[in-house]
Parts: C-alpha cells; structure tokens; sequence
C-alpha cells in the first residue's frame, strides 16, 4: 500500500501575459498624455511669440513717431499693406507693415518670415497728441482666432 503524498503547486514564477498587456496599455495611456501636454506647450509658445512680436513691432513705430514728431499725424490710418512713397512716414510704415507681414519693404528687403503672419494688419489713431497703436492677427496656430494688442502712448 502506497500511501500518495498530494502535490504541492510550486510557487508562480515570472508575470503572465495579461499583466504584460496591462502594464503596455498603462504605459501607452501615459505616453500619449505626455505627447499632449507637448503639443499644447507648443502652441502656448506659439501663440507667447506673436504676442511678444506685437508689443515690439507696437514699440517700434511708436518710437519712430517719437523721432518724426513735427509729422506724426501723417502716421494715422489703417495699415493692411506697405504704403508707397517717399516720406519718411510713408517710410517708417513701409518697414513697420513688411516685418509684421513678411513682405518685401521699400528697399525691396523680404525678411525670412513674417513677425506676426500674413493677414496681420495695423491701426494706428489719434497722433501725435494721445496715439492708439493697435496690432491684429490671426493666431490659429496657437489654438485661437484673431488676437490684438492696443497700445496708447503720448508722443
């Protein structure tokens, strides 16, 4: 008579599969998160250079106002396009319309690209007593619509 000894399961050694696919699906989950979080940081930078942009192309006619004071009214209009012509107004606008566009100036220089983008466009009021200075552009690319920056200063 032989008296059976029952048998022991050995310890689990190892993972099973399903805890692999658990463990690849968390981490595909989380990779995913982390490539959004990029995406949206990136068009927050986006979106933080055009507006640092403005404020310095705002800056810039505002100072070029500031040296031209005896002709500051001839600054006033709304500035889709480089105007034409040989005043040193019509001058100053010229550059200040091509950098925010990207377009060729009155020197026929095309900077590499647009500060703001292609459809930005000027308003400028008020000058010379108490000039409005206002930037609009279309930041889509950052994940908006259309943006502005108003800037009033006294010449």
């Amino acid at each position: 008579m032989s008296h059976a000894v029952p048998r022991v399961p050995q310890r689990q050694r190892g993972i099973s599969l399903i805890e692999v696919l658990v463990s690849v699906l968390v981490l595909g989950i989380g990779l995913l998160g982390i490539g959004a979080m990029q995406a949206y940081a990136l068009r927050g930078g986006q979106s933080s250079l055009e507006s640092s942009q403005a404020v310095m192309l705002t800056n810039q006619i505002i100072e070029a106002m500031r040296l031209n004071r005896a002709n500051a009214a001839d600054y006033n209009g709304t500035w889709a396009a480089p105007p034409a012509g040989g005043t040193l107004a019509q001058h100053d606008l010229n550059e200040w319309v091509a950098a925010m566009r990207g377009v060729a100036n009155w020197q026929g220089y095309t900077p590499p690209q647009p500060a703001l983008e292609a459809n930005a466009r000027g308003i400028i009021a008020g000058c010379p007593a108490a000039c409005t200075v206002t930037i609009e552009w279309n930041d889509q690319r950052a994940g908006g619509g259309t943006r502005q920056l108003l800037t009033e200063a006294e010449l």
